[in-house]
């Protein structure tokens, strides 16, 4: 029931600690204001490294070669290592249950890449079909390489959207028609383009059989990538792709007869382990954000405590009076609770409001490195007040129940 006498003294006691009021009401906006915010940042940082890894399968593993550093076996340092066929298919065989996406790799060096008049410099590589899936390409003409293509030594090719707009100016549909590599023809039979933008759109794709033989690769090749099947957790699925990468080094130096312990002629990249590190990090970010948010609402709910002190004794008659004249230690308490609710609560929705009108309005705006979209969940926002107005209600309590206490005949001597 709306009791307008008990908000009338809600105000009157509001009105006479105007000041002292404003401050704290301030201290506990700002504070939720700066919580909100922060957590949004939070959300913002792992909404930017999130879009970094998207260019690429979050679970990639790259493995390449180098040269010895140590004699092994009497063989000398300083021998190259070579990537082969062979190897490509042994890993697949002993690793089946473990992959989930791989391709060979193998550069094409010193190609000219020529259409009608026009000719550009691009990085011309041989992969296999599932290379896309690796690299998180999506079609936007045509189709992609396929095992057909593989199988049949094809020459056939697939651009990016940026050589289409750079080399096939005009060209609406070039699927059918034909680039020159190095002056041989190459079927166009896809346009692609890559969640990384146009820094991974300098390349062109042939099967890797026709990268190998009509450019004289024998059965050599530069790199081995690989995707993981997930398991159910990511520390579960980082352990699995570590254990992996080091089986595959393991194997690789056995073949090539390695030395275990070089560092530096058998080499893989794990993408999962960079992933694992920035969850770590954003998730210690998110934690300092909470901290400080929070002891800045904390000195809100500090200051809430303070002016209900200073209120109780400045009311210290009054209360005297009341109780006198028959009025409960509920009712006292009540009396202050109902002051210390009222001054949190609004300025704790004043301060979301505020900082959820600014992140609408400045989040999908801003332009900052690795932030993308800094954005909170507003249930989480709303619990944040709802837990700051217990907060308060338990700020004014201590000195609700102190002026409950009070006798009587104290509370009239007062002055």
């Amino acid at each position: 029931m709306f009791d307008i006498e008990r908000w009338q003294e809600i105000f009157d006691a509001i009105r006479k600690n105007k000041l002292r009021t404003i401050l704290t009401g301030v201290s506990v906006a700002s504070g939720i204001f700066i919580l909100v915010v922060l957590l949004a940042f939070g959300q913002g940082m792992q909404n930017g490294i999130a879009k970094e890894f998207e260019a690429d399968a979050s679970n990639r593993i790259g493995v390449w070669t180098q040269v010895t550093t140590h004699e092994y076996m009497g063989l000398n340092p300083g021998r190259p290592i070579q990537l082969r066929n062979s190897n490509y298919q042994a890993i697949n065989s002993k690793f089946a249950e473990d992959l989930e996406n791989k391709s060979p790799f193998f550069r094409v060096r010193n190609v000219t890449v020529d259409y009608n008049a026009e000719s550009g410099s691009y990085s011309v590589q041989g992969v296999s079909p599932l290379f896309q899936n690796i690299e998180n390409q999506y079609i936007s003409q045509g189709r992609y390489l396929n095992y057909g293509d593989e199988e049949s030594v094809a020459k056939v090719v697939v651009i990016s959207n940026k050589i289409r707009r750079e080399l096939l100016k005009g060209e609406e549909n070039p699927i059918g028609t034909f680039l020159k590599l190095s002056g041989i023809n190459f079927q166009i039979i896809g346009v692609y383009g890559d969640k990384g933008g146009d820094r991974e759109e300098d390349r062109l794709f042939i099967p890797i059989s026709t990268a190998q033989r009509v450019f004289n690769g024998s059965d050599n090749l530069n790199m081995l990538f690989y995707t993981l099947k997930p398991s159910v957790s990511l520390n579960e699925t980082v352990a699995k792709s570590v254990k992996l990468t080091e089986d595959i080094k393991t194997y690789l130096k056995e073949a090539h007869m390695v030395a275990p312990n070089d560092p530096s002629a058998v080499n893989t990249f794990n993408t999962l382990e960079a992933v694992k590190r920035f969850q770590n990090l954003t998730g210690g970010i998110k934690f300092f954000f909470w901290f400080v948010g929070i002891c800045t609402i904390v000195a809100g709910v500090v200051g809430v405590s303070n002016i209900m002190m200073i209120i109780v004794k400045e009311r210290t008659r009054e209360i005297g009076v009341r109780k006198a004249l028959g009025a409960r230690p509920r009712a006292i308490v009540g009396m202050i609770l109902h002051e210390a609710i009222f001054v949190t609560s609004v300025a704790g929705l004043a301060g979301l409001i505020f900082s959820m009108g600014l992140l609408e309005l400045v989040g999908p705006n801003l332009q900052v490195d690795y932030v993308l979209n800094p954005s909170i969940n507003f249930r989480v926002a709303l619990s944040t007040v709802f837990l700051l107005i217990i907060a308060g209600a338990l700020a004014g309590f201590f000195p609700a129940w102190r002026a409950a206490t009070i006798r009587p005949i104290e509370a009239l001597r007062d002055e």
